[in-house]
């Protein structure tokens, strides 16, 4: 008989892991490998990449979750290569081929539609993707043969690259450089610009190189997770209030902050701010999150009094840690 698996203890761990998502897997089977390396209680990721997608996917753990929309919302930076000349039915090299047509790509043709692909567009969704309908995904429905419309999306792309790229003999590839708007489909981007070259397109490889302010040179790798001792995996986690790095700042005594974390309204001589980061001064400590009007701060998401006791408590110890 196979001896029984040893359960893993479970514990409370806040803070943000910036993962480098290897190719294969999807975002939530590198979230669980992650939290069951760090034996984290609570855990989610900000937003979805797909398997045969490399990258930046911050992984939220505890408390931080609470501010994960955040960087659900933010601008993200990928690289991609579209084979030129052959389209499938995903947009990418696991689905069947559904047309070939010869490539007549001159470097002019690249200029032109990296300038008519920039800026303010409309995408129509993939049925590849995680998007519901009627309560089901539109994969589901992909996977049965059935197409559903799907109504066009505004997204922006901020900033855009199309250059040739290097390709096996006899075939014809692009690198796509992009930063683009929460909703932006990658996929989608190739497969429009090959229409709008002539010949059409599939990707080949996808790589996010940065989410919001968060780099791939500040990722680590599970592989490299997986060699660390328990104390390093946690010197990995950035701590929870680097998801709000971009906000105003507010700091309040001891009093103030015991009823701003009640939800309270506290006020003051700030100036109006959509977004504030908020933190009590004694000891130092992030509180959660405000908006300020009218000289008030009004609550937004908060922490909770354990979390915040175990995040000091978790600091103290590794600071003690030699």
């Amino acid at each position: 008989m196979n001896a029984p698996r040893t359960r893993v203890q479970r514990r409370p761990v806040h803070g943000v892991l910036l993962l480098d998502k290897p190719l294969g897997l999807s975002s939530n089977q590198a979230l669980q490998k992650a939290k069951w390396l760090l034996r984290a209680e609570k855990a989610g990721h900000t937003g979805t990449l797909d398997p045969l997608a490399t990258g930046v996917l911050p992984l939220c753990f505890g408390a931080a979750t609470k501010f994960s929309q955040l960087h659900l919302d933010a601008d993200k930076t990928y690289e991609a290569t579209a084979r030129l000349g052959v389209k499938t039915a995903t947009g990418d090299a696991e689905g069947d081929v559904i047309a070939e047509r010869p490539v007549n790509v001159t470097p002019e043709d690249l200029a032109r539609v990296q300038q008519q692909f920039t800026g303010p567009i409309r995408q129509v969704p993939p049925m590849h993707s995680a998007l519901k309908k009627d309560g089901k995904a539109l994969y589901e429905y992909a996977r049965e043969g059935v197409e559903v419309e799907r109504a066009p999306r505004d997204v922006v792309i901020h900033k855009l690259e199309v250059t040739e790229a290097a390709a096996p003999q006899g075939q014809r590839a692009i690198r796509i450089a992009a930063t683009v708007s929460k909703g932006t489909y990658i996929r989608t981007l190739g497969e429009d610009i090959g229409e709008a070259l002539g010949c059409g397109a599939h990707l080949t490889s996808l790589r996010r190189t940065a989410t919001g302010d968060f780099g791939q040179a500040q990722c680590v790798t599970l592989e490299a997770l997986e060699a660390m001792d328990e104390e390093e995996r946690l010197a990995q986690l950035l701590p929870a209030e680097s998801l709000v790095d971009g906000h105003s700042r507010v700091t309040l005594g001891a009093e103030d902050a015991a009823r701003f974390l009640s939800g309270l309204r506290r006020r003051g001589g700030w100036a109006d701010a959509a977004e504030v980061a908020v933190f009590g001064s004694e000891p130092h400590a992030f509180l959660g999150t405000a908006h300020v009007a009218a000289g008030e701060l009004i609550p937004g998401r908060l922490l909770n009094p354990i979390e915040i006791q175990q995040i000091l408590l978790n600091a103290q110890q590794t600071e003690a840690t030699p």
